[in-house]
């Protein structure tokens, strides 16, 4: 360590940089868009397509088109109102220059021009503009269509690339019919390297939720990059959110038809939701704010899952199904099975930062709380509703004797100590280490795989639990009989956070959650039971970023005097490309790995390849583990079919024999 009064003359003003305009953006792109992963990536198109969307609430828009071209570059359109052209009084430039060239420039932060809106920052189509190669931006109003282009441009004065550069300056194209804006743009391959291409899949997801969520409004989804015959799509539904919660529980056993749709505004909040039960024992609740997905919940998941509890606890009571005595039931009781959609327009919401996961605001929680309970109170007054209100209500009363079991059978174990120390004897190999953050879980197959992994890890934050068979799916699972399972339960005593209502991520004991299970169909099936454990009763543990997948390699390559891993066969391929004596050997599973090449393969933090699972798309995600993990086999039969490629012979084993056939 140098002494404290060294020299410090190096460091003056003259080294202080000052980033001006769009550079700051490059420079340091994850402040505004999250990552520059692929997600990121499609943050970009989101921020262009969210200003459609918001022409589209303030009245002036019903048609918005996404196209994905061929050169890579993404464009969107809407019959809005068009970019204003006129020269800002103050700035003396061009509205289309001043709003994709300046930071915090636009027309929402006031409610004049947009009564609610999703981006309220002023930073979407700026930074979209830093984060492209070029972009054009035309706007079709006044009978008029204008056109500016911007370029990321090289500097050979000052040795830069400067960030959205006006260029030529805003053109007049001639007179149109046309109205509203078209934004194109080629986002930049020296910024998004992982991945600079977009995904169709992603993006027709979320235009479809868009259109849900936006009742009546036409979006037509084109990729020029598919075939022909599956480049265009449209999505339009007359009955928005609550055709969204039909379509989300398509693979489902939905205990009545026509979901309950129940909406008001108080204040300046408007609050729309659309409920309908099934006989699934978790519940699916997706949240929006303003088009907004709020994965983390927030204010207005809070109002709603209040007024839930209370108006079906008082209409308990008001049939005789809760008796005088009787405690009421818990708000997880009422929604067992429920998939519910809720939205919220919010004049100026408060969100936890540029990516809008969780809302904060205080005054929406009261206003969606009122809103709910008076129209759900109405829907219950009414007779013809009764059939189904005391459904929903024989299904909660179950559910609160389910977890009242299970509570009591928690509570037996913890005083015997069997939950916290039995099931876990010659079982876990814990860790010295005591700090949390540090320590890592692996969670192996078999006990094989498990003795290598004892053996080979590294014991001062390495900690081993071996599974001795498959779990359940605990899909299909009630809570006690998840919690009467004896892996389920070696895990939760591990990991210490308890599960579902009690759940406490404070309790953490290993900041790492790794699965490593074996490359085969077998290892693939124990990643998904435990993933779908994970997801409905620890989900905030992945949220969190806290589960990951360990990555084993499939060959080991050795020559003479040398030998190297492949974790898949395209890398295999590339180790093997044009070279002679050497032989492979394929790893079937990771009991045939011994101590030492567990290490430094997949445990050794300096070598090893994890795979972190995270939460991006909350319905999507829902969508998957039903279908895969449900109990409905015709849906898991069409998307095996759909997305496995039962022809493509793309292992190297494939290829060799191939080859030796030819030969």
């Amino acid at each position: 360590m140098p002494p404290i009064n060294a020299s410090n003359d190096a460091y003056n003003a003259g080294k202080i940089q000052v980033l001006e305009g769009l550079d700051a953006v490059r420079m340091r792109p994850g402040m505004y868009i999250g990552t520059t992963s692929v997600r990121g990536l499609h943050h970009l198109l989101w921020e262009i397509v969210d200003n459609g969307i918001d022409e589209a609430l303030a009245g002036y828009a019903t048609e918005i088109a996404v196209t994905l071209h061929k050169d890579g570059s993404a464009s969107v359109w809407d019959n809005g109102r068009g970019v204003p052209v006129d020269e800002h009084p103050q700035l003396h430039v061009s509205g289309i220059e001043l709003i994709y060239t300046r930071l915090h420039a636009g027309g929402k932060f006031g409610n004049e021009n947009y009564a609610y809106s999703g981006g309220l920052h002023g930073v979407g189509a700026s930074v979209v503009n830093a984060l492209s190669k070029w972009m054009t931006v035309d706007s079709f109003r006044d009978w008029t269509h204008y056109q500016m282009r911007f370029e990321t441009i090289w500097d050979e004065k000052d040795k830069k690339w400067h960030a959205g550069k006006p260029v030529g300056g805003l053109q007049k194209l001639g007179n149109t019919r046309k109205r509203g804006t078209l934004v194109r743009f080629l986002p930049d391959d020296t910024i998004f390297t992982e991945d600079h291409r977009f995904n169709s899949e992603t993006v027709s997801r979320r235009l479809r939720e868009l259109a849900y969520l936006n009742k009546g409004l036409k979006i037509t989804f084109i990729d020029e990059r598919a075939k022909e015959d599956q480049r265009e799509t449209r999505f339009c539904y007359a009955g928005g959110i609550a055709d969204y919660v039909k379509y989300l529980n398509r693979d489902k056993t939905p205990l009545h038809d026509e979901p309950i749709l129940l909406e008001g505004k108080k204040d300046d909040v408007v609050c729309a939701v659309a409920m309908q039960y099934t006989d699934a024992y978790t519940e699916s609740v997706f949240s929006y704010v303003n088009n907004i997905p709020t994965g983390e919940g927030g204010t207005h998941e809070m109002g709603f899952r209040s007024a839930l509890t209370k108006a079906f606890n008082d209409y308990a009571r008001r049939i005789g199904a809760l008796k005088e005595k009787d405690a009421n039931l818990a708000g997880e009781d009422f929604r067992e099975g429920l998939t519910a959609v809720l939205t919220v327009m919010v004049k100026n919401p408060q969100f936890e930062g540029q990516t809008k996961g969780k809302l904060g605001n205080s005054e929406v929680k009261p206003a969606v709380e009122s809103i709910i309970s008076l129209r759900l109170a109405e829907f219950l007054e009414n007779l013809k509703n009764g059939e189904l209100a005391q459904k929903i209500v024989e299904k909660a009363v179950k559910s609160a004797k389910v977890r009242e079991a299970a509570r009591k059978a928690r509570d037996v174990a913890r005083a015997r100590n069997s939950l916290e120390a039995a099931p876990l004897v010659g079982k876990l190999s814990s860790c010295t280490g005591r700090k949390a953050v540090e320590n890592e879980l692996f969670i192996v197959e078999g006990d094989s795989a498990g003795g290598s992994a004892k053996q080979g890890r590294d014991r001062h934050f390495q900690a081993i639990l071996p599974l001795r068979g498959k779990p359940l799916n605990a899909e299909k699972k009630r809570l006690d009989q998840v919690l009467a399972n004896e892996e389920f339960r070696s895990i939760i005593t591990a990991l210490g956070t308890n599960i579902d209502e009690d759940f406490d991520i404070s309790a953490l004991k290993y900041h790492k959650v790794i699965i490593l299970s074996d490359a085969d169909q077998d290892g693939a099936h124990i990643r998904a039971i435990l993933l779908t454990f994970f997801y409905r009763y620890m989900r905030e543990l992945v949220a969190q970023g806290h589960v990951y997948i360990g990555m084993p390699p499939l060959y080991l390559v050795k020559r003479p005097g040398s030998q190297e891993y492949a974790y898949d066969d395209k890398e295999l391929r590339r180790l093997t490309a044009g070279k002679k004596n050497y032989t492979i050997q394929r790893y079937k599973g990771l009991g045939e790995m011994n101590p030492e090449q567990l290490w430094e393969t997949t445990m050794d933090p300096a070598h090893r390849k994890l795979m972190r699972v995270t939460l991006e798309d909350a319905a999507r995600e829902d969508e998957i583990i039903t279908i895969l993990m449900g109990d409905k086999v015709d849906p898991r039969r069409e998307y095996i079919i759909s997305h496995a490629e039962f022809n493509k012979q793309d292992n190297f084993e494939s290829h060799q024999l191939e080859k030796e056939q030819k030969n």
